[in-house]
């Protein structure tokens, strides 16, 4: 009977940390980078930003690639956009309305408050254990402790989603506050809640209430939000044509790079617009099309020729179909048109490598170098820049540029390795040195810690680019 109930506590007691764990965003999911949708999450959540007082050179959004429709907040300043929100919202207004409720929760220090909750229905959880134990070992029968167990459970998981669902109304809230200070009408946030109503019923998740959910229902948030968004000055407002314009762009471009079929679909030959050729070319590319993708990316240079991320397309295209020489030109002429964007600058770099011209070394060197100066959280950069000291001889600098690769991917041993290796060919006290020497100490530190049965450190997807 005790070993029996004990055994029994202990699958309670687990299986409600798992009920927790469920409610958190997974953090290994693979991130997708692209020059142009990056700078545009940068201009259209700057004055959001500003609004909640944060300082926008702090605040990053990631794309995520993941077709499910949500946004979430992990640790700092990061807002994680997941793909199939991006292609879902129908206007630049909606995804800005998401941004700011995303930034709300940034400004409650989620992942802080979230542990309150958790360790408040932990407490009630342990308590029904508690009381469950006592009565068994009273002679109650163990129908009636297992009862006591299940309704504290029930009482615990109940509790941690009034607590989340507080922390979504109170981000709803402050999302529309900054909105409202940075002059954007929120007739976008009530559009993509509406949205989001439909898909509940739809999907036959639609209740009374939202008692059994991390979340309050989509219809409760707009009746809550309806009446501050049209009394704000900026309820009327149009959004800005120049940042629609670049948001259509984006989310025709995403979505021929993770559904092809669905991208020509939408956006069938008949369609002539710039959105519709980027949408094609990518989803050509991905199909093995290239001439069609080429054709495509040619249109899209004959309405802008200067257009550093239509150059951007077209040099891709060329070098991922095996012509990298033909590539180099183009891409160039992109990196001139934006000087200041790294992941066009690594693409530059890789063709250079790619022509196998060791005439083409030096300048892929300097561009790489200048890359990662700009932008060290790329680890096809550091890839490419070690291939060029291995070929130079510099076995101390290519281990350098493997230990920043194997770091961002999140395993200690790999980097302290390379780190160690680096150090003996890299006199001490250089920058060089004193970056693999970093590098060396927090391998250390996390192997050590791992030893100690901390949290295991898991590898982080390597970032791809949607280009």
């Amino acid at each position: 009977m005790t070993r029996l109930t004990s055994r029994t506590l202990r699958l309670a007691i687990m299986a409600l940390l798992l009920a927790f764990a469920t409610v958190r965003p997974a953090a290994a999911q693979s991130i997708l980078r692209d020059s142009e949708t990056e700078a545009m999450f940068k201009d259209i959540s700057r004055p959001l930003a500003q609004a909640a007082g944060l300082d926008p050179a702090n605040v990053t959004l990631a794309l995520v690639n993941d077709q499910n429709i949500n946004a979430f907040v992990s640790k700092g300043q990061v807002v994680y956009i997941h793909s199939g929100l991006l292609t879902a919202a129908d206007n630049v207004n909606q995804l800005q309305g998401v941004i700011a409720h995303e930034l709300g929760h940034v400004n409650q220090g989620v992942q802080i408050r979230m542990g309150e909750g958790v360790g408040a229905a932990t407490k009630i959880s342990i308590l029904s254990l508690v009381l469950a134990a006592a009565a068994i070992a009273a002679g109650a029968p163990a129908d009636a402790g297992m009862g006591i167990m299940m309704a504290g459970q029930r009482a615990a998981m109940g509790n941690f989603m009034a607590f989340t669902r507080a922390q979504e109304s109170s981000a709803d809230l402050a999302g529309a506050s900054y909105l409202s200070k940075a002059g954007i009408s929120g007739k976008g946030s009530l559009q993509f809640f509406n949205k989001l109503r439909n898909q509940e019923y739809r999907l036959a998740i639609y209740a009374k209430d939202s008692y059994d959910r991390t979340h309050p229902l989509s219809q409760e948030r707009v009746q809550a939000l309806r009446e501050i968004y049209e009394k704000d000055a900026a309820w009327n407002r149009p959004p800005d044509p120049a940042l629609e314009a670049r948001f259509q762009r984006v989310k025709a471009k995403l979505l021929g790079y993770v559904e092809p079929q669905l991208a020509t679909r939408k956006y069938p030959e008949s369609d002539q617009s710039v959105p519709g050729h980027y949408a094609r070319a990518y989803a050509y590319h991905l199909g093995a099309y290239p001439e069609k993708a080429l054709a495509e990316a040619d249109a899209l240079l004959a309405t802008d020729p200067n257009d550093p991320y239509f150059l951007e397309l077209k040099g891709q295209i060329l070098l991922e179909s095996g012509r990298p020489k033909e590539a180099v030109p183009i891409l160039r002429q992109s990196v001139a048109q934006a000087p200041d964007q790294p992941m066009i600058s690594v693409m530059l770099g890789h063709a250079l490598m790619a022509t196998e011209d060791s005439r083409n070394f030096a300048e892929a060197k300097q561009v790489l170098k200048t890359a990662v100066n700009r932008d060290n959280d790329n680890p096809f950069a550091w890839l490419q820049l070690g291939t060029i000291y291995d070929r130079e001889g510099d076995v101390a600098r290519a281990a350098l540029a493997t230990a920043e690769r194997t770091n961002l991917q999140g395993n200690p041993k790999l980097p302290l390795v390379s780190a160690r290796t680096a150090m003996r060919g890299i006199p001490a006290n250089t920058p060089d040195y004193l970056r693999a020497q970093d590098i060396a100490m927090v391998s250390e530190a996390e192997l050590e810690k791992d030893k100690k049965g901390g949290v295991k450190v898991e590898p982080r997807s390597e970032p791809r680019a949607t280009r």
